[in-house]
């Protein structure tokens, strides 16, 4: 295990799997992941954790199965690790809810205002109620643009459309909404026509070189001034750079941002949004959706040592 998990899951793996456990939150350094690839059959891995070709060419005699903890694995060389023949499995089902909830509160604070406001307050700035203090933007009636249209994508649908809502969304293939006769959505041919229509854009698609900069000056440019981009995708979607133009010229109205393009580093001039929201990447961080992100790697490694094909296979 790379990295501490919550109790009941390293409880579980120490006494029935003889797991060796991380000591400490910090993850592993190159070196400490290298070692411990060349000295174990299986790594219970994080987002945190890079497998490239060169790492995983280390481990072609060990390691078997990199039993991933999250759903994301753009950080997983799975081409290189499918011709080593490292099996892979992730997360995907877990962080769902907690995920979408925490979309929802982005959209929420950065449309009223929240993060202003409690600074404010903090700071012993605020003078007290006012007619035209604070005023942000309200949400029934507006338009929610998805990008991505999967599990965590119609869970915070269904929760906008519960606000009062409308709801689009973007997949270069159509989908069947997972809540038929619940979740109303409408699905448009392009991006820019659903960044060009939406009041809020909120991103739900995976990492890698396929959505590397999705969200880049051109869709920024069609998106209404008083628009919200939500991301709690991966960092490198959105093109940071072009972001923090956008928002310094006024061209969208605030971003709220869970992940970042080089995390933990986050790029100086969107801090200087005041509108903006910034969490440092929360979407799973419930106790309830870690600890079964936690037992859905388990039962991904039990299947694999059964001699079963894992549940939650990628590669």
């Amino acid at each position: 295990m790379t990295q501490r998990l919550p109790d009941a899951v390293e409880d579980y793996l120490r006494k029935q799997l003889g797991a060796r456990l991380s000591p400490d939150d910090s993850g592993l350094n190159r070196a400490e992941l290298e070692a411990a690839i060349c000295n174990h059959d299986i790594i219970l891995a994080t987002i945190t954790d890079r497998f490239d070709a060169e790492l995983l060419a280390m481990a072609e005699r060990t390691v078997k199965l990199i039993a991933n903890f999250g759903t994301g694995v753009d950080h997983i060389d799975l081409a290189a690790a499918q011709a080593l023949g490292i099996m892979v499995t992730n997360t995907p089902d877990a962080l769902t809810e907690a995920t979408a909830e925490l979309a929802l509160l982005l959209m929420l604070t950065a449309a009223r205002r929240g993060g202003e406001g409690e600074r404010e307050l903090r700071s012993g700035q605020w003078a007290g109620w006012r007619p035209t203090h604070m005023m942000g933007m309200g949400l029934a009636g507006r338009t929610l643009g998805l990008v991505g249209f999967g599990r965590i994508a119609q869970c915070f649908g269904l929760k906008a459309q519960a606000l009062g809502m409308n709801v689009r969304y973007y997949s270069r293939r159509p989908f069947v909404a997972d809540n038929p006769g619940r979740l109303v959505a409408e699905r448009v041919d392009t991006l820019a026509e659903l960044a060009a229509s939406s009041d809020v854009l909120s991103l739900h698609v995976p990492g890698g070189q396929a959505t590397h900069h999705l969200i880049d000056a051109n869709i920024l440019s069609v998106m209404k001034p008083h628009s919200i981009l939500v991301n709690t995708a991966r960092g490198p979607v959105v093109d940071e750079a072009a972001l923090a133009h956008a928002l310094e010229e006024g061209v969208i109205g605030a971003a709220a941002l869970d992940v970042y393009e080089r995390e933990p580093t986050v790029n100086p001039r969107l801090l200087r949004s005041e509108r903006s929201v910034f969490l440092p990447h929360m979407g799973s961080a419930t106790i309830e959706a870690r600890t079964a992100m936690g037992f859905q790697a388990t039962r991904n490694i039990e299947a694999f040592l059964r001699g079963e094909a894992p549940p939650n296979r990628v590669a």
